[in-house]
């Protein structure tokens, strides 16, 4: 079997719902076996209901409390500017492995400063912040593969 044959095959599989598939021939075996995708359950607690005596009625008073305090960290996500990749390639944080990264969570980035690089048909594409702000989260891990307008971070704008 060819490196041709076994690619389509992974394509064909990735399209699939089959799990894992064994090929062989004179040549030899071949096993394709799909990443499993950690199954997350979430299983909430009955809720039981009780009856409230008059003088305890400040306690719903402060569990509405709690959430109107979370509430002001929600808007603050909304303020959130994405940086997304300008073209289809190889995503990498490092101008080189020894080197240390171009952008992290915590990073002031201002206009012009390159940010990541993005490797497009053996080019290595500096890719520049076109805002100033602080790096809040990395969308995309080093050395992996990006589509076009792909989110590859998020910034606080200063």
């Amino acid at each position: 079997m060819d490196l041709k044959q076994i690619h389509d095959l992974i394509k064909i599989i990735n399209k699939s719902n089959i799990g894992e598939i064994s090929i062989e021939d004179k040549d030899g075996k071949v096993t394709i076996k799909q990443k499993e995708e950690p199954v997350v359950t979430v299983a909430t607690a009955p809720q039981q209901v009780y009856n409230v005596a008059p003088a305890a009625a400040p306690l719903p008073v402060a569990a509405a409390a709690q959430p109107a305090a979370a509430a002001p960290a929600a808007p603050k996500a909304d303020n959130l500017v994405t940086i997304k990749s300008p073209m289809i390639g190889t995503f990498y944080l490092k101008p080189s492995p020894d080197k240390p990264n171009f952008a992290e969570i915590g990073t002031e980035i201002t206009p012009g400063k390159t940010i990541c690089i993005i490797e497009a048909m053996k080019l290595f594409n500096e890719i520049e912040a076109e805002i100033s702000g602080t790096v809040v989260k990395i969308l995309v891990e080093d050395n992996s593969p990006v589509e076009y307008d792909q989110p590859l971070f998020l910034v606080e704008p200063n």
